[in-house]
């Protein structure tokens, strides 16, 4: 068991105890005495396993349906999501690094009970919506490609249980290399794709600019708190927290202080990156449905279909395909990790790895497999969506304590987050709840 500094112990109502991720801590060098480049290197890869979260089947439902009735409008969506994210994740990586704890464990050493254990069942409600999203996906990507029916697709995407543990007994980085490779084969996908598409790129760019019709609009900012949803996801919270303490970062506070600088430039770098494929999907539903006057394209498999014809070429749905079946993969991998540091850091089980993993896979894919079998292949699409908006309701819920957490000096140290910073993070987590009231009263008033 890693001992921390005794510093950092203060502020919290309890030790840490074991470390996230335990079997994979601290097994990534770092080259302390190399160069810096060799040094931010060995930092990079956390930042895109998180990125995938900006991509995942959920997020193609969401965006499909923004940018085939919407237009170009969303965009703007998209790249708030992006800032915000962008400032969210930086204080992750601050808190793993200054207190040794993920996002789970300092809500357990924090809080009482009464308040932690509620934040557990969120935080299980919010790992089960992403994992109906991805499941959902990845059986739709391999019906498309293989003719595979739903059914037996999502009993397929369980198999990623073992391709996690395969890859970790290799060493973690083989598991962020898996995730990067296959974040190359979805941007070479949309590329081609966006350039067959040809959008109106003036348009393109006013999308990226706010229009008050975004908050007055009820459908406008369902889908849009779906974006929102599928962009800043509550796992990727806990997930970052975790596998940035793969890194053999040092001890001291200079080194710590390195350290959130090297994982801070590839959160952000990474995010960066997948805002170009987030937005490519919305660009892509607008120049080839929205132009076109599809105004109500929503299935997965309806983009499929149309692409050929609207496009002129066989190659786009096949391309589509793969990129589906790519982004399945890739979430379904990353929502069991983070599955495991949520119930690890919340309920402190101590299990062997391949007995967490399968447990913490079973809650998710189980009702997510429920779910797929009943609806079949009608009504995937707003299943998708309201996956999505699930994520965004759950989001204040990580983003409150984080933000927390990392302003508090006690607790952080000598790494606590500026004041200008938390400001900010602040500004975000009452945006977040703010849109969700909206969104509830609107239901509410129908």
């Amino acid at each position: 068991m890693d001992v921390l500094n005794p510093n950092t112990k203060s502020g919290w109502r309890h030790e840490r105890g074991e470390a996230s991720l335990s079997d994979v801590y601290r097994t990534v060098g770092t080259g302390r005495h190399s160069s810096m480049w060799r040094r931010a290197a060995a930092f990079a890869g956390p930042g895109y396993m998180v990125a995938v979260g900006y991509m995942d089947p959920g997020n193609w439902a969401t965006s499909l349906a923004g940018g085939s009735k919407f237009g170009y409008a969303l965009l703007t969506v998209a790249l708030l999501s992006n800032l915000m994210a962008i400032v969210l994740q930086s204080l992750c990586a601050r808190l793993a690094i200054a207190s040794g704890r993920d996002l789970a464990q300092a809500c357990r050493d924090a809080f009482p009970k009464y308040v932690s254990l509620p934040l557990w069942a969120f935080a299980e409600i919010a790992i089960i919506a992403t994992d109906i999203a991805e499941v959902i996906g990845t059986a739709i990507g391999l019906n498309l490609l293989m003719g595979i029916p739903l059914e037996l697709g999502v009993l397929i995407t369980a198999l990623d249980v073992f391709v996690i543990l395969f890859l970790q007994k290799l060493g973690f980085r083989w598991v962020e290399a898996f995730i990067i490779a296959l974040l190359g084969v979805i941007a070479v996908c949309f590329g081609v794709q966006i350039l067959l598409a040809d959008p109106q790129w003036g348009a393109v760019l006013t999308g990226f600019f706010p229009t008050t019709e975004i908050v007055t609009n009820p459908e406008m900012l369902y889908l849009a708190l779906g974006i929102l949803g599928a962009t800043v996801m509550p796992h990727n919270l806990y997930l970052h927290s975790g596998i940035v303490q793969t890194r053999a970062y040092g001890h001291t506070v200079p080194e710590k202080r390195e350290a959130l600088t090297f994982a801070t430039i590839d959160s952000t770098v990474a995010l960066c990156f997948a805002l170009l494929i987030n937005a490519a999907i919305l660009i892509l539903a607008a120049a080839a449905f929205n132009a076109h006057g599809k105004t109500d394209v929503v299935e997965l498999g309806d983009a499929y279909s149309l692409l050929s014809p609207l496009l002129g070429l066989a190659i786009a749905p096949t391309l589509f395909g793969i990129a589906l079946l790519c982004c399945g993969l890739n979430s379904t991998v990353t929502a069991t990790l983070a599955g495991q540091i949520v119930m690890e850091g919340f309920l402190k089980i101590r299990l062997k790895p391949w007995v967490r993993r399968l447990i913490t896979r079973a809650i998710a894919i189980v009702p997510a497999a429920i779910v797929t079998i009943w609806y079949g292949d009608q009504g995937t699409a707003e299943l998708l969506i309201l996956t999505q908006v699930v994520l965004s309701l759950q989001l204040s819920f990580a983003v409150f304590p984080l933000v927390m957490f990392t302003a508090n000096k006690a607790k952080m140290g000598e790494l606590v987050a500026p004041r200008w910073l938390s400001g900010l993070a602040y500004l975000i987590a009452i945006v977040i709840a703010g849109l969700n009231i909206k969104l509830l009263l609107d239901f509410v008033t129908g």
